[in-house]
């Protein structure tokens, strides 16, 4: 079992499925799967979803690191998933402790839209830029913003999430304790 970072595996957790790829150094894609996301996706039903299917990614564990991109933010440090929007019960999972303990390989979380975001600006259609803005439309809307090829994410780290923005701010409370807290400053 050699594990190198010469591979690393990267994961979009999403409402409905997860999709899961096998990546060189230099970001080719050398494998991927798709699993649907467990109903309901509680943390303990998407991890082992998760562990499985990086069993078989990966059987012989070539891959040194394993990246997550979560529907919602992660605190600053990549280990926690704060919320996710769209998975019930998600509220501050130790979700990248987790993953190492199970596949005991390093491991880091960030907001699914953010690495959209420094995927295009590395290897898509921003690489020419140092300014991107990006929007994801999926089960839920969100969004990054790459300043002078920097991510940007603001106080809350959820600086581009056009999801938590409040167009009625009588109508019913957002899903986020993050959401809940820019719609308390912007009333």
């Amino acid at each position: 079992m050699a594990t190198s970072l010469e591979q690393v595996i990267g994961i979009d957790l999403g409402g409905t499925a997860i999709k899961l790829g096998r990546f060189s150094q230099d970001g080719q894609c050398l494998q991927s799967l798709t699993v649907p996301t467990p109903q309901p996706a509680t943390p303990t039903a998407v991890l082992e979803a998760m562990v499985t299917a990086i069993a078989q990614l990966d059987p012989d564990q070539t891959a040194g690191a394993i990246g997550v991109g979560t529907p919602g933010p992660a605190d600053a440090a990549g280990r926690m998933a704060r919320v996710a929007i769209n998975l019930a019960g998600w509220q501050d999972v130790p979700l990248a402790d987790w993953l190492e303990t199970q596949t005991q390989r390093p491991t880091v979380l960030a907001n699914d839209a953010n690495c959209a975001g420094l995927g295009e600006a590395w290897l898509g259609s921003g690489r020419q830029f140092q300014d991107v803005i990006l929007l994801t439309l999926g089960t839920g809307v969100g969004g990054a913003v790459i300043l002078n090829g920097k991510l940007f994410v603001g106080r809350l780290g959820a600086a581009a999430e056009p999801g938590l923005i409040t167009l009625n701010p009588e109508g019913p409370p957002c899903n986020s304790e993050i959401g809940r807290a820019s719609c308390r400053e912007r009333v």
